[in-house]
């Protein structure tokens, strides 16, 4: 630790520590030792303090700190909420790190005044306050939100671009409404929100779909697509349409999806065809530069294309909605599905919560609803809509939220669960995991890491799927050594090993202590060593499963993507020797043909074994069972937006394993707020 800082952990825990800009750095210097801080927090504040010695340590401060919050999510500082509660506005300690000696900011902040912090940004020479736009100091005020000035741009740029599409609608044609009704002919809700979707999306330039599981958002785009590509094609101009999601997995899963249901819409075989069943992430699609965060297209190189369909959206950051709507052509429609309800992206940023901020209530215009009731032939009396204006909610004349679910309906626990915990009903969702009338979700409390009930759940039974499952099913279905490696038997051995570890996934909310990722990973494996299930439990060993962290396009392998090690049949070497079985990682394509890739350990990016995964890893992903493990002590990431998405990566079986009571109610309690100042309205 510095010395200057064990000078100062004798001092008085007061803000006299604020008084000198060399102690604020030998503070932060501390807090980074300890882990509390990333280099990068400290680097941003010493290379400011090079740049402007006379800047004031409280701004030296704020900049480690908006540093520090854009590494959990935030867009920006929100100096009054720092202010109100330090250590669980910043999350610091950090879960898992030396509390050490340091003083904490709780402690540290405890005599600063909100307009005194405030007064000396705005004075500060690193710190824009009055005309940010022509500005070009680092940091910058808007009220109490202090931003890096990268970030402000990224959200003043979502912001005017997605203004100007909403102030730019698009007309329909004369049998627009006949052929939109028709495309529903068989629907038995009153009203059809799938329907009202697409009669709001097929006039706009920007729209959003949001809605739980199993509402059919992607039932909607395809309709929705065929809709809009009808009269393209009688034209001979078919539009130019592009699907794309955050991740590799997520679009994966709408490969698969999207295929289906574009061969049973009742629309010719012609418009059939020009809707595409492929999907490509969002990084593919803007064309990701080597070694850069920029993209090949860009505002002065625009995407070649008329509608963009993005799946998942919960999953994007505020960056890459900036980097998709400077890509995207003025007059190209842009359409956004996800779950509100989602945990958001793990960079910063919480777009997709921020624009549906209104989804729930509707604030539909009087002038949207006629529209709405006239081209759709229904009524929305009993919608339960609240009436907006026009001009106040823009965004709102352009959003549908999808109400009912397909797939959870009123006997199903995982459906009623997850409401529960949406409305931030902490006892009537303990309630329902106490009771006895929904088979389908459960609880089971662990006294120890080594508790039987951990064991048994990881493990699974006939009725409950676990990892045993898949492990049987690789070692007793392997094709003959002398198959070769590129035969359809390795290819359909290797998908139904695969699709039987999605069975089952354990998902944790946190990566350190006993119930974090990192340590249940370890468990798991050592528990299916013991037990005679897998070679080995570290390195690589066949059966070990693996998440990619990092994209590379080489491979075709995206982060998100999981595969398992496999030993299949390699050819022989050399004329007169036999052929032996080498390890290979085998993932699914994600071009939608169902095919396997298998992959050297060796020519992997960054992998993580994945018996366990973080919540946030799931999103886009769906087990048949479930289980969330929570960890002992209240934490920022617990949120009821994290118990939402836990419950809902269920199709279904749904357990919460906890070591502590409370904890559930607690982060059922807890909303998720991601600070930033996205707002249209």
């Amino acid at each position: 630790m510095p010395e200057q800082f064990d000078l100062l952990a004798a001092a008085p825990a007061t803000s006299a520590w604020l008084e000198d800009s060399e102690q604020v750095l030998a503070l932060l210097d501390a807090w980074q030792e300890l882990g509390w801080l990333r280099p990068l927090d400290r680097a941003l504040t010493r290379f400011l303090y090079e740049q402007a010695p006379n800047c004031p340590p409280l701004a030296l401060l704020a900049a480690a700190l908006i540093s520090h919050q854009l590494g959990h999510g935030h867009v920006c500082l929100d100096i009054g909420t720092t202010l109100a509660e330090p250590d669980f506005a910043l999350s610091l300690p950090p879960e898992g790190a030396d509390s050490g000696t340091a003083p904490l900011p709780s402690a540290l902040l405890q005599s600063v005044q909100l307009k005194d912090w405030i007064a000396t940004l705005a004075d500060s020479e690193v710190v824009d306050s009055t005309t940010p736009e022509t500005g070009l100091r680092p940091l910058v005020l808007v009220g109490q939100r202090l931003y890096l000035r990268r970030y402000w741009q990224y959200e003043r740029n979502v912001v005017t671009d997605l203004r100007a599409r909403l102030q730019s609608p698009l007309p329909v044609q004369e049998d627009f409404a006949q052929r939109l009704q028709a495309l529903f002919a068989g629907s038995t809700q009153q009203p059809d929100w799938q329907l009202l979707a697409c009669a709001l999306a097929a006039r706009g330039r920007f729209s959003i779909i949001t809605g739980g599981p199993g509402t059919g958002k992607t039932t909607t785009v395809v309709r929705l697509l065929a809709l809009l590509q009808t009269p393209a094609v009688s034209t001979g101009q078919p539009l130019r349409i592009r699907l794309a999601a955050p991740t590799g997995k997520a679009a994966a899963r709408l490969t698969e999806s999207i295929g289906r249901q574009v061969g049973e819409l009742p629309v010719d075989e012609a418009v059939k065809a020009e809707i595409p069943t492929s999907v490509g992430t969002l990084h593919r699609l803007l064309g990701s530069l080597p070694n850069s965060r920029h993209f090949r297209h860009h505002r002065d190189n625009p995407l070649a294309l008329d509608v963009l369909v993005i799946d998942e959206a919960s999953m994007i950051d505020l960056e890459m909605m900036a980097c998709v709507l400077a890509a995207l052509p003025s007059n190209a429609r842009l359409i956004l599905l996800g779950d509100k309800d989602q945990l958001a992206s793990v960079e910063a940023g919480a777009v997709l919560g921020d624009l549906c901020r209104n989804a729930d209530q509707g604030f539909y215009s009087p002038d949207t609803q006629h529209w709405l009731q006239q081209v759709s032939g229904q009524s929305l009396a009993t919608a339960e809509l609240q009436q907006g204006d026009q001009s106040e909610h823009a965004l709102e004349q352009q959003t549908a939220m999808l109400r009912f679910s397909h797939r959870f309906g009123g006997d199903s626990g995982i459906g009623e669960l997850a409401r529960a915990v949406n409305r931030c009903a902490d006892q009537q969702a303990r309630q329902l995991l106490q009771a006895d009338k929904f088979a389908d979700i459960q609880q089971r409390s662990l006294s120890k890491p080594n508790d039987p009930a951990f064991a048994t759940c990881v493990l699974g039974s006939d009725q409950l799927p676990g990892y045993q499952s898949y492990l049987q099913r690789l070692n007793s279905a392997r094709p003959p050594s002398a198959t070769p490696a590129d035969s359809d038997q390795w290819q359909e051995w290797a998908r139904r090993v695969l699709k039987t570890f999605d069975q089952f996934q354990l998902l944790c909310a946190v990566r350190k202590g006993d119930w974090g990722v990192e340590a249940i990973n370890q468990r798991v494996a050592s528990l299916l060593h013991a037990r005679g299930l897998l070679p080995a439990d570290q390195g690589w060993y066949e059966g070990r499963p693996v998440l990619v962290t990092r994209n590379d396009y080489s491979l075709g392998l995206m982060n998100g993507d999981i595969g398992i090690a496999l030993r299949i049949a390699e050819p022989a070497l050399e004329s007169g020797m036999q052929e032996r079985q080498a390890l290979r990682v085998a993932f699914p394509r994600n071009d939608g043909s169902g095919g396997i890739r298998f992959v050297l350990p060796s020519r992997l990016p960054e992998v993580d074994s994945v018996f366990a995964m973080t919540v946030h890893k799931s999103q886009g992903s769906e087990f048949t069972h479930a289980a969330l493990v929570l960890p002992p002590a209240r934490n920022p990431v617990l949120t009821k937006e994290l118990v939402y998405t836990a419950i809902t990566r269920a199709s279904k079986r749904f357990t919460l394993l906890e070591s502590r009571a409370g904890v559930f109610e607690e982060a059922v309690r807890t909303p998720v707020r991601r600070i930033s100042g996205l707002q249209l309205d």
